[in-house]
């Protein structure tokens, strides 16, 4: 037994590790280059980790714990969701016409993105004062955007009902992302409404009023904003250009695949209102699962996010005290 099986073992063993860590270094670095491509197209080149690793012990706006976290923690949920919720809020013919007469997403859609995507990053993940900076900056901004409507009545896109309009579009759109890519990690009723209230903090930070506390009062929300809701030639500019973004092939790709099923989160009134006719067979036994294998490559990829890991250590890690500085 000893010169047969025992010899033979390790040896076999041996050979087997060699292969596995063969084939895992040519995983691991598809693995990193995916996830520094996802990084560069959706937050830039400089990720800022100085805004999620410090100062320790600071839980940021919501902390680990929170379904915050778990919500925009997911990469296809987040993104499909976004989609969705740019072509949900272009509806709002007030929110749209700011948009189209002081962003620059024509020019360039790219630094939009980032930017977008550096805000929900710093306000989910961030330090409390990095989550605040960046929504002070916001503000601010808010405060120069101004104008008037296709009927002459002035808008001004710090309005607490029009900040609610942007606010409930998004999260809305971001839970129902979670809810169909996240598999067996799907939220619970409770976790819904709790995802809701939690995320309500943001908007009324930014000067929202009315935020959507629960389910419940998201749907009353939807339904009474409805009647203010309708397409505009600037709301169909935008979702044209939406769905042709991309500066690569590649890019082109995943972002049709993504903004595909983007569509099949959107009310059907929404569709209907923005002309978009995509069957649903088209978009349940189609859209959906090719997003979700474009969404599990992208989970596999971003499972080490250097961003969600710098944000997890710092609120997990207790915060030293100085020598002879405790509580006296």
């Amino acid at each position: 037994m000893s010169d047969g099986g025992i010899a033979d073992g390790p040896t076999a063993d041996g050979a087997g590790a060699v292969g596995r860590a063969g084939w895992r270094r040519p995983a691991e670095l598809l693995r990193l280059r995916l996830l520094r491509e996802i990084n560069s197209t959706v937050h830039g080149a400089d990720l800022h980790l100085e805004r999620y690793d410090r100062p320790l012990g600071d839980p940021g706006l919501f902390g680990p714990d929170s379904v915050v976290w778990r919500v925009h923690g997911h990469p296809a949920g987040m993104l499909v969701g976004g989609f969705a919720a740019l072509m949900l809020q272009s509806l709002h013919p007030v929110a749209m016409r700011a948009v189209a007469e002081h962003s620059d997403y024509r020019t360039d859609p790219v630094g939009r993105l980032h930017r977008t995507a550096r805000f929900v990053s710093t306000t989910t993940l961030g330090s409390s004062a990095a989550a605040e900076a960046a929504i002070s900056a916001v503000r601010r901004v808010h405060g120069y955007v101004r104008g008037r409507d296709a009927e002459g009545r002035p808008y001004r896109a710090d309005d607490p009902d029009l900040l609610c309009w942007v606010h409930t579009a998004e999260v809305a759109c971001f839970l129902a992302g979670y809810q169909v890519f996240a598999g067996q990690g799907k939220l619970t009723d409770r976790q819904c409404d709790d995802y809701l209230a939690e995320a309500a903090q943001t908007g009324q930070l930014l000067g929202a009023d009315g935020v959507p506390l629960s389910r419940a009062g998201l749907a009353r929300y939807l339904a009474g904003v409805r009647g203010a809701l309708r397409v505009t030639p600037e709301a169909l500019e935008a979702v044209a250009l939406l769905r042709d973004f991309g500066r690569t092939r590649r890019e082109r790709l995943a972002v049709r695949i993504l903004t595909n099923a983007a569509i099949g989160l959107l009310p059907g009134w929404a569709r209907r209102t923005l002309g978009i006719r995509r069957p649903w067979a088209v978009r349940r036994l189609w859209d959906r699962p090719l997003a979700r294998l474009l969404g599990a490559v992208m989970v596999w990829a971003c499972g080490l996010s250097p961003i969600r890991a710098a944000a997890t250590a710092r609120a997990r890690t207790r915060a030293s005290v100085p020598a002879g500085g405790g509580a006296r």
